[in-house]
């Protein structure tokens, strides 16, 4: 996949991603998610990455760009009995490094996503992304997104 001139790789995480993908979600001061790159949460974040590697509905991708993680994306296929016994992809977890934005890496992740989930037969792609996040909604509409439903969260831990 090439994105403006230069070659993108888009694969599935490895442990070995693990120090770059937690960068890239600490270095968001607008998630809100709490990460962070201090080494005593290293095990919280290793665990994780297991869980999603083992399940059999959940991907965890990066986009590399010069032998360098440049983003990130997850994406999950759930199926339930609305539309027919019907599979949905969500896509999670959205992350282009700040000093990469523009380039064209995001909507190659998206356009990824959407890929593997005609070929996979899936009925609907679906995020959601943080109220703040403007610039990223006006982002997902260019590629044909359309907002349709309100979500709402609580908070557990």
């Amino acid at each position: 996949m090439t994105t403006k001139g230069t070659d993108l790789l888009i694969r599935e995480a490895r442990e070995g991603d693990l120090s770059a993908l937690i960068a890239l979600f600490a270095a968001d001061g607008l998630g809100g998610h709490g990460d962070t790159n201090d080494l005593a949460a290293y095990d919280d974040y290793l665990s994780a990455f297991r869980t999603i590697q083992s399940s059999p509905d959940q991907t965890l991708y990066v986009a590399e760009l010069s032998g360098e993680v440049a983003g990130t994306f997850q994406t999950m296929i759930t199926t339930s009995l609305t539309g027919r016994g019907s599979s949905s992809m969500i896509i999670e977890a959205v992350q282009t490094r700040s000093d990469l934005r523009g380039q064209g890496i995001g909507a190659a992740m998206i356009n990824f996503c959407i890929a593997e989930a005609k070929g996979r037969g899936v009925r609907l792609v679906q995020l959601t992304s943080n109220a703040l996040r403007k610039d990223a909604h006006r982002f997902y509409e260019r590629l044909g997104f359309r907002p349709s439903h309100l979500g709402f969260k609580m908070a557990l831990k």
